[in-house]
């Protein structure tokens, strides 16, 4: 006699659902389970608080929020008689608690839910702030004869949930997950996962995509089977769905194509594209607008923006001044055209000197200095405001992470603005990143292939062209220093003897240690930009503005 495996076919929806938009996230959902039924699925799988959206921050402690999260979640459990159940997160309340929870919708009803116990609150993350940890027996329901654990995002990090869903019965795990993407995180996922497959128990991890702010979700959903076997169901930074057919009997999940995920240099520019995109569309600006010095910094925004919205949402403008040089002109036109995007030169002279005829008794009898070099920079960004409250487009800022950290940037000057692509990026690897693009177009980018950077903006030496003949690196440490300093200080939080080890001059790394430091007032400042990197300047850094602190 023939033994019948019990079968249960998934549905892996990984969409990119907007924060606090319920209505349009159920809608999403309301697709997925469309799908869903059309492919005679027996559960459809939507990632962690998909309804709310994730990262939601204080929103869930607005009781509105999560009481409109609830509801939603209902009514959309109300149609799923004699359809898929579905897997659903949202915040619930349950008494005077809030979860971030996994719901079980089923049969025309809620049928059940799975609370998140590991609040991981390091980082990134504060969930702790907002959310009450899940108690009590694990999560497990039975569908088609199999029997589903369930398990959301952090608690595949730790042992202690796994553990307890495979003492509970479980054949095989779902997490879903708001997994945000950095270099380092496939190595950490699979590296991390692994040490729990002793338990034998197969997964489904389902990821959210899209930008949210600083951070990123590359998706990536993928499946392991229980002897390790891996099935890469959807790819990177681009919505999805996928279904996948689990084998109760043999442990095991079959499913279509492999897919592939990015790597490298290409995996961090899609990933910065696609968080422009979205924090620009999200927010419902027509378009972006950036001030085009003819240095790598703007060019390379310019490429990121055009290649995310549109050559025709993108607006490039060269602000000269008297210490601009024909160089500088002819690479920002040139970069401009290359890309196919609106370019105007607005000349800042008239402002210049209006300034120093407004300023002149204040400033008699004083030498020039960094402050008028800064008015400079400060009539750009009151040029670039302009333009983007006239026109409604948003101002990108262009400034890189080197900058950032030693404050070798004008404040409401060129950090002026909404959004800054290039925030954790150091200047070596914008040079990196310019060059490489200039070799391949990303996959999805919306701009022309081909060199869209001129060879002359990466190679020439970098400028602010705000004094006669000036160079960053009369102010700044050659750019491969600097960064190497600066990712032992901030990135890895080295002492500066661990610095010094590497052979680096003492003077320099305290020098820029107390940049560090004193900048921090500029950088509480700063517009956001999305994490690439170990740790960014944000809600990943949380250093006191005021602070006597030196490693001496």
């Amino acid at each position: 006699m023939l033994r019948m495996s019990k079968v249960l076919d998934i549905l892996a929806a990984q969409l990119n659902p907007v924060v606090g938009d319920i209505n349009g996230n159920l809608a999403l959902a309301r697709e997925a389970y469309a799908e869903a039924r059309t492919r005679d699925a027996d559960l459809l799988v939507l990632s962690e608080l998909f309804i709310l959206g994730y990262p939601a921050e204080d929103l869930v402690l607005k009781p509105s929020a999560v009481t409109l999260s609830m509801a939603a979640v209902e009514t959309l459990a109300g149609e799923t008689a004699g359809g898929p159940a579905i897997l659903i997160g949202a915040p619930w309340r349950d008494g005077d608690k809030v979860h971030n929870s996994s719901v079980l919708l089923k049969d025309g009803h809620v049928a059940g839910r799975c609370d998140k116990r590991e609040l991981p609150n390091y980082g990134v993350f504060d969930e702790k702030r907002i959310f009450d940890a899940g108690t009590g027996a694990p999560f497990v329901f039975t569908l088609k004869g199999v029997k589903v654990g369930v398990a959301i995002c952090e608690d595949i990090w730790f042992d202690r949930v796994p553990l307890a869903l495979k003492g509970a019965g479980a054949q095989v795990l779902v997490v879903p997950n708001g997994s945000p993407w950095r270099r380092t995180v496939h190595k950490e996922r699979h590296s991390t996962f692994s040490a729990w497959r002793k338990t034998g128990l197969p997964y489904l991890f389902v990821n959210q995509v899209g930008g949210q702010d600083e951070l990123v979700f590359d998706g990536s959903s993928y499946a392991v089977d229980d002897d390790g076997t891996e099935h890469q169901l959807l790819g990177d930074f681009e919505a999805g769905t996928a279904m996948v057919a689990f084998d109760g009997a043999t442990g095991s999940f079959q499913s279509g194509p492999k897919e592939e995920l990015t790597t490298g240099w290409e995996a961090e520019y899609r990933a910065a594209v696609l968080a422009l995109g979205d924090y620009v569309n999200k927010n419902r600006f027509p378009g972006v607008v950036l001030g085009m010095s003819g240095g790598i910094d703007s060019a390379l925004t310019a490429a990121m923006a055009v290649d995310a919205l549109g050559a025709e949402r993108v607006w490039c403008v060269m602000m000269p001044s008297k210490y601009t040089s024909s160089d500088s002109l002819e690479d920002a036109k040139a970069c401009a055209e290359l890309l196919g995007c609106k370019y105007d030169i607005i000349n800042i002279r008239p402002g210049v000197n209006a300034l120093d005829e407004m300023l002149s008794e204040q400033f008699a009898g004083t030498a020039p200095n960094t402050t008028e070099e800064n008015i400079q920079s400060r009539l750009r960004a009151v040029t670039l405001m302009a333009l983007s409250n006239k026109f409604g487009h948003m101002v990108v800022t262009t400034g890189n992470k080197s900058e950032m950290a030693v404050g070798y940037a004008t404040l409401y000057g060129d950090m002026c603005g909404g959004y800054n692509a290039l925030k954790d990026f150091y200047k070596t690897e914008v040079f990196e990143l310019a060059k490489r693009r200039n070799t391949a177009i990303p996959r999805g980018a919306l701009g022309p292939g081909g060199e869209v950077i001129p060879v002359r903006i990466i190679t020439k030496p970098p400028s602010a062209e705000l004094r006669e003949d000036q160079k960053d690196e009369d102010s700044l440490p050659p750019y491969h220093v600097l960064d190497d300093i600066l990712r032992g200080l901030v990135d890895l939080e080295e002492d500066v003897d661990d610095i010094l080890k590497r052979g680096h001059d003492a003077a320099t790394v305290r020098r820029i240690e107390h940049l560090l430091y004193i900048a921090e007032y500029k950088r509480r400042q700063a517009p956001p930009g999305v994490k690439v990197g170990g740790k960014n300047f944000g809600r990943d850094r949380r250093y006191p503005i005021t602070n006597r602190f030196r490693d001496d």
